[in-house]
């Protein structure tokens, strides 16, 4: 199984485009070591050649130039993604699909949650009716019971796991939300036995998430934010991570505990937010996360799987 990180930033990518907390300022001005990261998105093959695109960003012509196994090489008009799923109706998770209108109908794998508020508070699979008949729907189940495969990676099978996270701002579930709003996604090449656990939103990781974290190889899970309230703290907004759905890494009962505990062979962080001081390589926050095995996604970073050790 091939993982290919096309986006490691959450909503807004970093820097992002109006923000001057001292991570954006630094990086334009150049004080800052840390890269540029476009929205949070990855790509999972079988085989290198045909690929599930999980979440479809705003930011997904660039992230498509710069991998060339997505881009067209088949035919005229082709795209090495064969399928899209969606983890949530988030609109960093889903307006890519706009820009994806021409290459359309393709199937796009969701919840019935998600395909609600694609189709009403943000309708965006009503809209995209209009080019080539829209998209494919196929209904995910977040039925930890059940397993389902994607035609185009016969070998992988994956698991639809229900999150405590939280819906967006156009959901008539805000608030209050319900499980399918978001799902985390565990993968296992049957081929291998190789196992990937992907949630970039993962507020709560109560029992029930944690037991299949622990069966992972590979966990690419939330790294929004380093403290519930940093978005506060910097001034550039009024919502704890708890409230956006995302746990912070530090403190008790964070993500650097909870990763701490998992035998997973590699722990990756993404969907990392522009305030996040672990976007400086140099912070004692990046240090922290060295000490304790923790990778930091990058866009364009590749996992091979058979070559995890």
């Amino acid at each position: 199984m091939f993982i290919r990180i096309l986006g490691s930033a959450a909503g807004g990518g970093f820097p992002q485009w109006n923000c001057n907390c001292s991570n954006c300022r630094g990086f334009r001005e150049g004080s800052l070591n840390a890269s540029a990261r476009t929205q949070s998105s990855i790509a999972i093959s079988e085989d290198g050649v045909h690929w599930i695109l999980f979440n479809a960003s705003p930011d997904i012509r660039a992230q498509l130039a710069s991998f060339d196994e997505l881009q067209p090489a088949r035919a005229i008009r082709d795209t090495g993604i064969d399928a899209i799923l969606l983890i949530d109706s988030q609109v960093d998770h889903t307006t890519g699909l706009l820009s994806l209108r021409e290459g359309l109908p393709i199937e796009v794998w969701c919840t019935e949650q998600v395909h609600q508020d694609l189709s009403s508070g943000f309708p965006l699979f009503t809209m995209l009716e209009h080019w080539n008949g829209g998209i494919k729907w196929r209904q995910v189940e977040a039925n930890d019971q059940s397993t389902f495969s994607i035609p185009c990676a016969p070998s992988i099978q994956l698991t639809a796991i229900a999150l405590h996270s939280n819906a967006p701002p156009y959901s008539p579930r805000r608030d209050k939300p319900h499980p399918g709003d978001n799902i985390g996604v565990f993968l296992e090449d049957t081929r291998t036995g190789q196992k990937v656990f992907y949630a970039p939103g993962l507020g709560q990781p109560d029992q029930h998430v944690l037991h299949w974290m622990r069966q992972a190889d590979v966990l690419l899970v939330d790294g929004t934010v380093w403290h519930d309230d940093e978005m506060i703290r910097q001034e550039v907004g009024l919502k704890t991570g708890q409230a956006m759905g995302h746990l912070a890494q530090s403190g008790k009962g964070g993500m650097i505990e909870v990763l701490d505990g998992m035998p997973a062979r590699r722990k990756i962080l993404i969907h990392i937010n522009n305030t996040n001081p672990i976007l400086d390589e140099d912070s004692p926050e990046r240090a922290e996360l060295t000490r304790y095995g923790i990778e930091v996604s990058w866009d364009g970073m590749h996992i091979d799987l058979s070559e995890v050790p």
